[in-house]
């Protein structure tokens, strides 16, 4: 069998305020907001490269207390990136506290507002 699925288009992620999630995603991770059609409900579509992450400002079913401290152990979203320093330092004059891959990549862990788990990875 020939695989038919060879990419993917988005991810989505549940959070509680867009405009808080936006100044994570924006902000501190320089992703870009892109055009998004009415749903009937807020949030907002950030391009990276040919593809998506989707932020849906919905009730979370999901508890976003009592998940592993090492986003690693917990599901994610994965983003490469040319380099990891900017984003760490970035995220240093924010307080927003980060671990690296236990894998030994050049990759680090962090989590956004909403608990969230976010990889970067280091693409060089």
């Amino acid at each position: 069998m020939s695989a038919n699925i060879f990419s993917i288009n988005h991810a989505s992620l549940i959070v509680a305020d867009t405009n808080i999630a936006l100044a994570f995603y924006c902000n501190i991770l320089g992703l870009q907001q892109v055009d998004r059609p009415d749903l009937g409900f807020p949030g907002a579509w950030l391009q990276i490269g040919s593809n998506q992450l989707h932020l849906l400002e919905l009730e979370n079913p999901d508890p976003i207390t009592g998940r592993p401290e090492h986003g690693g152990r917990d599901r994610h979203v994965a983003l490469n990136a040319l380099a990891l320093a900017p984003l760490q330092d970035a995220l240093n004059k924010a307080g927003i506290a980060y671990s690296m891959s236990k894998s030994g990549r050049r990759a680090f862990f962090c989590r956004d507002p909403d608990g969230n788990a976010v990889e970067i990875i280091e693409q060089t």
